[in-house]
Formats: C-alpha cells, sequence, structure tokens
C-alpha cells in the first residue's frame, strides 16, 4: 500500500482526490466542500439524483458519464474517498487497491482532518440532525468558529459539511450505519470524541444489525471510544442508554437531559425557564427533549443560558424534520423525515399535542429496508392510535429493489394495530384519498425517508388545503 499521508486542508490546491459513488447525500457535499477549498477532485457514479445532480453540475463535479472508470485511477491520486453505494467488487475500488492509492471512508477523512480539533458528536437513533442543527446555529449566531458534518441541509449553510483549517472545533452528526462497503463498522465509532450527545436508542438499520443486542453494542463501543475525561450528554428518559451511560468509564463526565418546563399559548410552544419564558418556532416534546440536549452541549462549550435562548428563538428547524409546508387558515401541511417506529410515534404525539382541536390526518411511506421488512414492521404497533385519518404507503419497486417478499396489505395493518389504518401500494390511490373527506381546520402531517413515488409534496399541500 502507498505511503503517501493526507495533507492539511487549505485553501491552496493541493490534494487531488477522487470520489467513488460521488452522488451520495455526504459524499457531493464533501466533494463541494473540497473543492471550495482548492483541492482538485473527480468522481464517478453509476447514477445521481436530485439534488446531488444539479449541486454537483454547478460546481463542474458531475461526471461526464454514468459508470465506473477504473482508467480515472492513477497513482497521481492523493486520496479515494470510497461511498456506501459503491459495491466491494466495484472497478475503481479494486483498481485503486491494486495500485495502492490510500482509499478512505468519508467519516474516515472527515476524522483524519479533524484529529487535532475539538470533536463533538450528536448521535442516537433519531433527533440527530435536528440536535445538531440546533447546536451549530446557536454556535454561529454567537460567532463561534467551527467545521461540521451535518445530515440534512440547512438555513444559513451553504453546505452540508465543512472543513478548515482556522476553525479548532468540529461539530459532527454521528451516524450509526456502515462507514463504507470495505470498512463495516458504523460511521460514528471513527470520531472519538471530546463532547458526546447520545439521543436515545431505538432498533434500526436490521439488515446490518440483525438483533437489538447488536445494535445496541455499537453505542456502548461509540462510548468506550471517548477521549479521556470526555462528556457525554444523554437522555435520561431512555432507560436503556441510561444503563449503558451509567456503565461508562468513571473519567467520563455524564451529564443527563429530559423534556423541559414548557406550555402552548395559542399553537405556540414557550419554554418556561429562571428567566421567563421563550417562544419557539419549533414544537413537540421530543424538539423541546432535543433543545435541552443541545442547551447543554453548547453550555460544555461556553455559551451560557442567556446567549443559547436568545438564539434558539430563531431556529425554525432543520430541512424534513416537522417542515411547515403550506398554511391556510386553520389547516396546516407538514411533512417530516420520520421512518423508524420511534420517530414516527413521536412525531403523531408532538402534532396532535400541538393542534388539539384539528381533524389530523397523518401518512407514512415505509420505505427503509427495516420498515419494509416483516420482522420489523409490528414495531410500529400503536404509532397511529392519535390520529383521527391514518394510512400507511409502500412502493412495491422499493421492495424490489432491497429484495424483500411483498407485503400483504392486511398483514401491515394488522402490524400496526389499527383497524381503520387505510393501506395503498399505488400512490395516486393514496393521494385520492388524502384528498378524500377535506374539512376545514384540519392538519395534515406526511412521514417519508422517501419521496412517495415521486409526488410533488408541495403541489399536493396546494391541494389539501
Amino acid at each position: 500500500m502507498s505511503n503517501k499521508t493526507i495533507k492539511k486542508t487549505t485553501f491552496e490546491p493541493q490534494m487531488k482526490v477522487h470520489f467513488i459513488a460521488i452522488g451520495g447525500s455526504a459524499m457531493h457535499n464533501l466533494a463541494i466542500a473540497l473543492q471550495n477549498n482548492g483541492h482538485e477532485v473527480t468522481g464517478s457514479d453509476d447514477e445521481v439524483f436530485e439534488p446531488s445532480k444539479s449541486r454537483l453540475s454547478q460546481k463542474g463535479l458531475l461526471p461526464e458519464k454514468e459508470g465506473w472508470f477504473p482508467e480515472k485511477i492513477t497513482t497521481e491520486l492523493d486520496a479515494i474517498i470510497l461511498g456506501m453505494h459503491a459495491k466491494p467488487a466495484n472497478p475503481e475500488l479494486l483498481k485503486a487497491q491494486e495500485i495502492g492509492v490510500k482509499i478512505y471512508s468519508y467519516p474516515e477523512f472527515l476524522y483524519e482532518q479533524s484529529k487535532d480539533k475539538i470533536r463533538v458528536v450528536i448521535g442516537g437513533s433519531h433527533g440527530k440532525t435536528t440536535i445538531t442543527a440546533m447546536v451549530m446555529h446557536v454556535l454561529k449566531d454567537n460567532g463561534h468558529p467551527f467545521d461540521y458534518l451535518v445530515g440534512s441541509k440547512l438555513k444559513g449553510f451553504d453546505v452540508m459539511v465543512n472543513i478548515s483549517d482556522e476553525a479548532m472545533l468540529m461539530i459532527f452528526e454521528g451516524d450509526e450505519y456502515l462507514s463504507s462497503p470495505i470498512d463495516r463498522r458504523p460511521k460514528f465509532h471513527w470520531y472519538k470524541p471530546n463532547i458526546a450527545l447520545l439521543s436515545g436508542i431505538a432498533w434500526d438499520h436490521i439488515n446490518v444489525f440483525p438483533t437489538k443486542n447488536v445494535y445496541n453494542e455499537q453505542f456502548s463501543i461509540f462510548i468506550d471510544l471517548m477521549q479521556k475525561g470526555g462528556t457525554i450528554v444523554y437522555n435520561e428518559e431512555d432507560a436503556g442508554l441510561k444503563v449503558l451511560v451509567e456503565r461508562a468509564r468513571d473519567d467520563v463526565v455524564k451529564i443527563p437531559y429530559g423534556v423541559p418546563e414548557f406550555k402552548i399559548v395559542d399553537g405556540i410552544t414557550e419554554l418556561i425557564t429562571g428567566n421567563g419564558t421563550v417562544q419557539l418556532k419549533i414544537f413537540g416534546k421530543h424538539n423541546l427533549m432535543n433543545l435541552n440536549g443541545a442547551r447543554l452541549v453548547c453550555k460544555s462549550l461556553g455559551i451560557d443560558e442567556t446567549q443559547f435562548y436568545s438564539s434558539i428563538t430563531t431556529f425554525e428547524g432543520a430541512s424534513n424534520r416537522l417542515e411547515l409546508l403550506k398554511v391556510s387558515g386553520e389547516n396546516r401541511v407538514y411533512k417530516d423525515f420520520a421512518h423508524a417506529p420511534s420517530k414516527v410515534k413521536a412525531t403523531i404525539e408532538a402534532v396532535k399535542e400541538q393542534f388539539p382541536l384539528h381533524q389530523f390526518v397523518a401518512c407514512l411511506e415505509l420505505h427503509t429496508f427495516s420498515s419494509l421488512n416483516q420482522r420489523f414492521i409490528d414495531q410500529y404497533f400503536g404509532s397511529f392510535d392519535m390520529v383521527d385519518r391514518g394510512c400507511v404507503y409502500y412502493n412495491p419497486h422499493a421492495l424490489a429493489m432491497k429484495r424483500l417478499p411483498d407485503l400483504d396489505q392486511e398483514d401491515v395493518r394488522k402490524a400496526f394495530g389499527n383497524e381503520n389504518l387505510a393501506i395503498f401500494a399505488d400512490s395516486i390511490k393514496m393521494k385520492e384519498w388524502l384528498m378524500e373527506d377535506q374539512q376545514n381546520k384540519t392538519v395534515y402531517l406526511l412521514m417519508s425517508s422517501g419521496n412517495f413515488d415521486g409526488i410533488d409534496l408541495n403541489e399536493l399541500a396546494e391541494q389539501l388545503i
């Protein structure tokens, strides 16, 4: 293997970096960030979708042809960054292994670029994007320089990842999924934080973590990998997580958090603090818990409560996280990235609590490998109990792509434990169902990590209200 090492990232053109599977969400953002810093970036992919396609094209980074081209891999490259979309037998990967070019997963690459910085890692099965966004929002509002990796496009930030020489702090959203096709450890195991937050643990990704115990073990390892004398902020209302944290090394400082005191006044959530009430643009107990965790992380970074509360009043949420698509009179349409059972339940509860007198219509797309798996789907039991009208949609094409057997619609209904739940495998019929029984004073909630078979949700929102 090559003895090359990664040079420090500066704004001078130093590195030649090639991305295998450049079209991924995190991958294309890292490619843009490196080009912005003056590095020479190339990439390949066999399919690139929006918004990656447009963003890469604007930067001149979109591959001329789709596919894999081993001739792009030469000893002139300083590094290969390998995305999860690639396969272990990828022709470009095999060529890089043959000639000895250094290959990184993107979390490994980011660790190399941040190993001399203070690293803050936000992990957990749910809420990590929102908490990371809150911390970033407050730090930026108070003029603190930092680098970052976050899993969603955020207002006020051009890209989802930033690396610089100047900032001595890096904020990571700590994803527990695998690092790369040839590096089967979870991404967040790479980051070795000085400060960590864990929002909770709810079994997911059953294709790589086949049991709840295997999944939970990844979080124990993450805690063990913290820097000596580090700080972990954790959700004490998650009993399983609390046990894991209490078992952690004695040199790790452990700071619990829960839901802060609040009230809802005319559809607006207000925090009750020692210095009076603070009006928020977000709502839901899960988001208030996220906020409390973010507050303690910021406190560990030197942001006092007055600064935090002043800044958080302008936080509008991360993209696709309980995002308001349309409001007309007393009618509202929200979309949410919710897909894991715990997140679906928390989001439905949040909307019901915020709008208790509205007709509540909720629709969930099953899209991930776990959610479409017959072994896992009963984890959603009871999640739709608070809605007035509910439906679940799944795309048969998604099942075929994931090589999963067809779902029986009645089995899905039984798994959710709601005999009134409408089940659809046809997006047109789902849309027609949503248009039925339209009433004034209705709140609609559309939940998916997919795209409802390409339905324009903004257009749908217009039609609904």
